[in-house]
């Protein structure tokens, strides 16, 4: 899958765009029923929130089929590397659960603060892609951006350990007022199957999902090769340190394993 010109100027200028419903309703039902199944389990790579909810699995295309599926498909990792102009490999992969009445807030924060700061990361050429499995609306938690934040560069931070059960490199309320003022605040919403892409840089943040709604959103975060971490701190299933380029499998692998995968009884 190949951005238009368009789209590509929408990302340059505004740090961000979204593609609309791009993954089948057949292959997200596959996505949603493992990633239930996944948050069901006890494994390191899962955190809770505080209340006891899920909140993130990490690198699930480690360990489940459908998952490593996604991690390859095309259709998320060819319009990075137009972007970029480089092959890729997978830096973080995770699974960010919003709980229905549960889901807890995500500070505002860039994503490359931290990929910088905790990884070593020399640059911002990486970015996330992402996957609905759910409906997002704009009352169950959805994704905030500042657009064109990310033209700012990379902020100062302070490595806030206590808000979440999850640590972000997070922004002061100055910042984010100031950035807001100039750029407002947009928040993509869409059906299962559409896809998000934003700039490491881009500034964003979520509040907590106080409805009956989950919202469920896979993460692909896609560096180029060239760009791989130096300086590691964080648990390889957080952090992967194989930087082996991504090899695409067929657009269809995820439909066609969908179709076989054995059925719940």
């Amino acid at each position: 899958m190949r951005l238009s010109s368009e789209q590509i100027r929408q990302f340059e200028t505004e740090g961000w765009f979204f593609l609309p419903e791009v993954f089948s309703p057949e292959e997200v039902a596959l996505l949603r029923d493992e990633a239930q199944d996944i948050f069901r389990t006890k494994r390191e790579e899962i955190w809770l929130e505080k209340s006891g909810a899920p909140r993130t699995a990490f690198a699930a295309h480690t360990y489940n089929e459908a998952f490593r599926l996604l991690g390859a498909d095309p259709r998320l990792i060819e319009p990075v590397e137009q972007v970029f102009g480089e092959q890729l490999y997978m830096h973080q992969f995770k699974i960010n659960a919003k709980a229905a009445f549960n889901g807890e807030v995500w500070q505002w924060h860039q994503d490359y603060g931290t990929w910088k700061q905790d990884d070593g990361m020399p640059e911002a050429r990486a970015m996330n892609i992402s996957v609905f499995l759910d409906e997002v609306t704009h009352i169950n938690g959805p994704l905030m951006l500042v657009p064109r934040s990310q033209t700012s560069g990379t902020l100062a931070a302070a490595h806030d350990l206590s808000t979440t059960s999850y640590p972000l490199w997070t922004l002061d309320d100055e910042t984010v007022t100031r950035l807001v003022n100039e750029g407002g605040i947009v928040t993509p919403i869409g059906k299962p199957g559409g896809v998000l892409m934003f700039h490491g840089n881009l500034v964003h943040g979520s509040a907590g999902n106080i409805t009956p709604y989950p919202r469920k959103i896979v993460y692909l975060t896609l560096n180029a090769v060239s760009n791989y971490i130096r300086r590691p701190t964080r648990p390889e299933w957080i952090a992967h340190r194989d930087f082996t380029p991504i090899a695409p499998v067929p657009e269809d692998s995820l439909l066609r394993y969908a179709r076989s995968a054995p059925k719940a009884a």
